[in-house]
């Protein structure tokens, strides 16, 4: 019987999987089509998250942007120091704002 994902995965489910008595069937994404199942993958992780909000389907979330910002070459570095930018201009999401609408 064979069960298809059809899905990005982390790096060690093909030994798990083999570790179980299965057979993996794999490929290894690469340029457009490995960015693309990051993509879908960050969708995934995301509405897990939602699904259940934890540490560790946060961390999976956290794993997926890390994966996304080597891919596209997006040091950490910059990254905070974008989010320090914004925060500095425009603030954090602490508290809770909700913009209704804005009357000219």
């Amino acid at each position: 019987m064979t069960e298809a994902f059809d899905k990005l995965v982390r790096d060690e489910i093909s030994r798990i999987v083999r570790e179980n008595g299965d057979v993996p069937v794999t490929h290894s994404a690469t340029g457009d089509e490995y960015r693309r199942r990051l993509h879908e993958k960050l969708d995934e992780e995301v509405a897990e998250f939602h699904d259940g909000p934890s540490a560790e389907e946060l961390a999976d979330v956290q794993a997926v942007l890390d994966a996304l910002a080597a891919v596209h070459g997006i040091d950490d570095g910059e990254i905070e120091r974008v989010r320090r930018e914004k925060a500095g201009e425009r603030g954090e999401f602490a508290e809770g704002v909700v913009l209704e609408a804005v009357e000219r």
